[in-house]
């Protein structure tokens, strides 16, 4: 990928970080600090492991990211907001693309 293409890097970027939301691990307050005292302090003394999403639930992740910039670019009307628009649209279309598989690209 170029590094000029700013609405790929933008949409891939902001894709990851969901993903890595949606495998993160539900952890209570109390829990966490149950570990954290069981183990000595230091660096991932209170990580949890991770899920793994499968195929379909990073489909899923990927298509609600697009729509929710398509759903953002539709309610964005005013003529000031047309480059807001625009990027969103092709930032839609980066993961859209995605879906479509290796070929569409």
């Amino acid at each position: 990928m170029r590094a000029r293409d700013k609405a790929a890097v933008s949409a891939l970027r902001a894709t990851l970080a969901a993903l890595d939301n949606a495998e993160a691990v539900p952890v209570g307050e109390a829990e966490l600090r149950g570990v954290a005292l069981e183990q000595s302090p230091g660096v991932g003394a209170t990580e949890a492991a991770r899920r793994e999403l499968s195929e379909g639930g990073v489909v899923d992740v990927v298509r609600a990211e697009a729509a929710e910039r398509l759903e953002a670019a539709a309610q964005l009307t005013a003529p000031a907001h047309a480059d807001r628009v625009a990027r969103l649209r092709a930032e839609a279309a980066v993961l859209l693309r995605l879906l479509d598989g290796p070929g569409a690209a």
